[in-house]
């Protein structure tokens, strides 16, 4: 089984590209979508065009801002949007898809802003999501994937020293709280499988970034640890254009 995150940056951006053509030719069973900068009616009417799948859309009370979507061959046993916190659920950022075996949870963590103005909310969003995570956990496994907003270890970005503590998505309270998912027992698949390899997703639209491969890993699938034997791949599609952020990959089988 296959399951795709992306952050598109915008699906009806996205949509003008060769987004449609690169799912088809990838053909995920699960496709995870991060900042739809859409409603959910827009969503809807914009995918149409992805036949085989149940949609399930996410819309931020603002419009076209954040946003997130799951498109699922099999449709779940259940499904619900938001973490049931009402501090935290006005922004389409959590959805969770219940299967027999697992469950999955799409998520676009909030970044803390240019100045790290929302430095403060992003760690208690951090906290109150692992707390959501952990009471899934008890029930069954969780697959965790999506636009996390935060490169984890030095390695993960390109100049971590110029960046450390001054840029949203390296501070060490953003640091600090992936190291709190890893400790809860989830597993970043990536960096298990490859502990040593350089790879980005996100590159910035600015000064040729992307090019010059400037970038930082800031997404990521994070499983529960019993779910690690039944992986196959974990791959960084680095070469697939149409945001600023690539689509990652998981193969597993359930």
């Amino acid at each position: 089984m296959k399951i795709l995150s992306w952050n598109v940056n915008g699906i009806r951006a996205i949509l003008k590209k060769d987004f449609i053509k690169d799912i088809k030719q990838l053909d995920p069973d699960i496709i995870c979508i991060q900042e739809t900068k859409a409603q959910d009616h827009e969503t809807e009417k914009q995918l149409s065009v992805l036949t085989g799948y149940t949609l399930y859309s996410n819309s931020a009370l603002k419009k076209g801002y954040s946003g997130t979507a799951i498109l699922s061959k099999k449709k779940p046993v259940a499904f619900i949007n938001d973490m049931g916190n009402s501090k935290h659920d006005s922004e389409g950022r959590v959805q969770c898809a219940e299967y027999d075996q697992y469950y999955l949870v799409n998520v676009y963590v909030p970044n803390s802003g240019q100045k790290l103005d929302r430095l403060d909310y992003r760690k208690s969003w951090d906290t109150d999501f692992l707390k959501y995570l952990k009471e899934l956990e008890a029930t069954k496994p969780v697959i965790i994937c999506g636009d996390f907003n935060v490169a984890h270890q030095a390695m993960d970005l390109k100049n971590d020293k110029a960046n450390y503590n001054k840029t949203a998505g390296y501070t060490q309270i953003e640091i600090d709280g992936m190291d709190n998912f890893i400790n809860a027992g989830f597993v970043d698949v990536f960096r298990q499988r490859f502990p040593d390899k350089v790879a980005y997703t996100y590159w910035s639209y600015r000064f040729k970034a992307r090019e010059r491969n400037i970038g930082w890993r800031i997404d990521y699938f994070l499983v529960s640890s019993t779910l690690l034997p039944k992986i196959t791949a974990i791959n960084i599609l680095s070469e697939i254009l149409g945001s600023d952020h690539c689509p990652i990959l998981l193969e597993i089988d359930l």
